[in-house]
């Protein structure tokens, strides 16, 4: 039998906000957010400035209308009840002093807010995931989509666990010097005047490719790793497996499903090396086919550091705190709708760019003026 909810008095919820706690309430449900404020998309001072206050019109807009996801999110948060009639006494943010009475008078809680019960929940956490979902079927693209604030452990061996995670600064500290080396590679290559563009067709009207080209075959390669970056994020991590095929459902997970299920998951946020290599190596191996050999690899070059740039600002846009008012704080509110709201839209991570042309767009919210 649970236990029955705690309850807090007004006294207490403002002595622990003094402390640094953000504490927050839904009518009477009190929520703890201390661990989530850096986290949170609209920025760690719009949650700061309404600790002891009672988010609830504010979950609904405007400026944003949080999704169901994002309440049942809230609810793993969830510590307890205010004592009755002390929800009253909580001062209120200036923005919402003209709620209407009737959303203030206590209410029952909102169906979209069920809690997160790990212990009743389709798999067994305190198991590895990764062999449990494929069982899941036609149940599983809710239950991927469906996000949680915890760890996901993919694999019984240690040795494989390990490598399936990643810190952050890995990336850059084993990318980096690869494309530095390369970069200086190539520009010394084409300084020495030998590699001219469609060569293998005709000797008459090959094209010498120049020093001076690196710079923009390089931001090409960049340009084209975003253009890549969208394609993969859309139609390989997004594909939706067959509910019968345990083995593409299994693949799912692995390559991203594990990301939307725990999109705070700080180990998982980037590619670790060891299979990003091998994928590096596959489109290295194209290039090769396709173009000069040095011309091959400057555009390799320059697709390397849009990766490395792209995995940096995918670990920013789910850990940072970028200013409000800044392209980052943009595309970080962007991101989270992708995972909380729209995952069948706005597939771009470092750019919007090709969210336009491919109408993957996220719409914008509109809030209709009431009277």
């Amino acid at each position: 039998m649970a236990a029955a909810p705690r309850s807090f008095s007004a006294a207490e919820v403002r002595a622990r906000c003094a402390q640094g706690a953000c504490l927050v309430r839904c009518r009477r449900r009190l929520y703890d957010l201390s661990g989530f404020v850096r986290l949170h998309p609209g920025g760690e001072q719009l949650l700061r400035r309404r600790a002891g206050t009672d988010v609830s019109a504010a979950l609904d807009g405007p400026p944003h209308r949080h999704s169901a996801n994002a309440r049942r999110w809230l609810e793993q948060y969830y510590v307890g009840e205010m004592e009755p009639g002390e929800e009253q006494s909580q001062p209120e943010p200036a923005e919402e002093k003209a709620v209407d009475a009737v959303a203030q008078t206590p209410r029952r809680m909102d169906p979209r807010c069920k809690t997160v019960d790990v212990e009743k929940d389709l798999v067994d956490w305190q198991k590895p995931l990764l062999w449990q979902v494929g069982y899941l079927g036609e149940k599983y693209d809710e239950w991927v989509h469906q996000p949680v604030d915890r760890p996901i452990r993919l694999f019984h061996s240690d040795f494989l666990e390990s490598l399936s995670k990643t810190a952050w600064y890995v990336v850059f500290m084993v990318w980096t010097p690869v494309v530095l080396y390369l970069s200086w590679v190539s520009y010394t290559s084409l300084a020495q005047g030998n590699t001219r563009l469609f060569s293998s067709f005709t000797t008459e009207y090959s094209i010498p490719v120049h020093k001076y080209y690196f710079p923009f075959i390089f931001l090409l390669g960049m340009f084209l790793w975003s253009l890549l970056e969208y394609l993969i994020h859309r139609f390989v991590f997004h594909m939706k497996p067959p509910a019968s095929n345990y083995y593409l459902i299994t693949l799912h997970f692995l390559l991203h499903g594990q990301h939307h299920k725990s999109p705070f998951d700080s180990s998982r946020l980037v590619f670790p090396p060891v299979p990003a290599s091998l994928v590096i190596g596959f489109f290295y191996g194209i290039l090769r086919l396709l173009l000069p050999e040095v011309l091959g690899l400057s555009v390799f070059v320059g697709g390397l550091c849009g990766y490395v740039v792209y995995d940096m600002m995918h670990y920013y846009l789910h850990y940072g705190s970028p200013k409000k008012g800044t392209y980052l704080y943009g595309l970080k509110a962007y991101h989270v709708k992708h995972h909380f709201e729209h995952q069948k839209s706005g597939f771009g991570i470092s750019t919007r760019f090709w969210d336009y042309p491919f109408r993957t767009l996220i719409p914008e919210e509109t809030f209709e003026k009431e009277d």
